[in-house]
């Protein structure tokens, strides 16, 4: 019983140890920064490791070309390329921290951490 008891307490401690250690890590993806890119770099997207987009970059030519279907599918695209860089360094983090152990719950975990958010604020 009391070995069961020390079980439990060790694994209170690894718990409380790893919430630790998320704490860090998100503070660190606030600092990562990653730029997406698309139409050979004429539309670049720059995001942190919490994927929120930090700014929005449109090279001057495209701005005098009358094709906005052509501009809107180069920034989505260039968004999309920045949120999976974005995703890559959490996992990176991540695997940092937990030494690149497969634990049970985890993603799930990471989803909690930087939820994709449908409609962020200004």
């Amino acid at each position: 019983m009391f070995k069961s008891l020390g079980n439990i307490a060790n694994m209170v401690k690894q718990a409380q140890e790893m919430k630790s250690r998320m704490g860090e890590m998100e503070a660190k993806l606030v600092e990562v920064r990653v730029k997406g890119a698309a139409g050979g770099g004429m539309v670049g997207v720059e995001a942190n490791g919490q994927q929120k987009i930090l700014a929005v970059r449109i090279d001057e030519k495209l701005l005098n070309v009358d094709d906005r279907e052509m501009l809107e599918d180069l920034v989505a695209a260039a968004t999309n390329d920045a949120l999976n860089l974005a995703k890559q360094a959490a996992a990176e983090q991540m695997a940092e921290i937990t030494g690149g152990m497969d634990l049970p719950g985890m993603e799930q975990m990471m989803e909690q951490l930087n939820p994709t958010d449908t409609n962020p604020s200004p």
